[in-house]
């Protein structure tokens, strides 16, 4: 008897439903931003957490279980380097990071995460 695998949305919302962590409802607010910032970003289990992407890897959570009191989304797609931006943290030469405590901080940085998102997507569109 073969199992099937399940669809990678359906792989991303198992990993939601079992996932135990005080900063959940942060987590799934980003998930929806995320996913509500271009039409065609998907969504997969990639290095044991939700990642995001379009033709391209885009964003990936950190391991939750990291901290309990912040959630990290992790930019690594090359050209986020290129954008300006007061939530994206770190100086490495091929990736950037935001970390969100609350949803006080999610609703406050939601635009700016959207641009940050839709500006990776515009260079990937552009190296095609």
């Amino acid at each position: 008897m073969s199992s099937k695998k399940l669809p990678d949305t359906a792989l991303v919302q198992a990993y939601m439903d079992q996932l135990e962590h005080p900063l959940k409802d942060v987590l799934q607010a980003l998930r929806t931003i995320i996913k509500n910032a271009y039409p065609n970003i998907s969504e997969r289990i990639k290095w044991n957490a939700p990642s995001y992407y379009y033709q391209e890897d885009i964003v990936t959570f950190g391991p939750p279980a990291r901290k309990m009191d912040e959630i990290l989304l992790v930019f690594h797609h090359p050209s986020v380097v290129k954008i300006a931006s007061a939530i994206l943290e770190g100086n490495y030469k091929d990736r950037r990071l935001a970390t969100f405590k609350s949803m006080e901080e999610v609703e406050a940085g939601r635009e700016e995460l959207g641009r940050i998102l839709r500006g990776i997507i515009v260079e990937i569109e552009i190296g095609r």
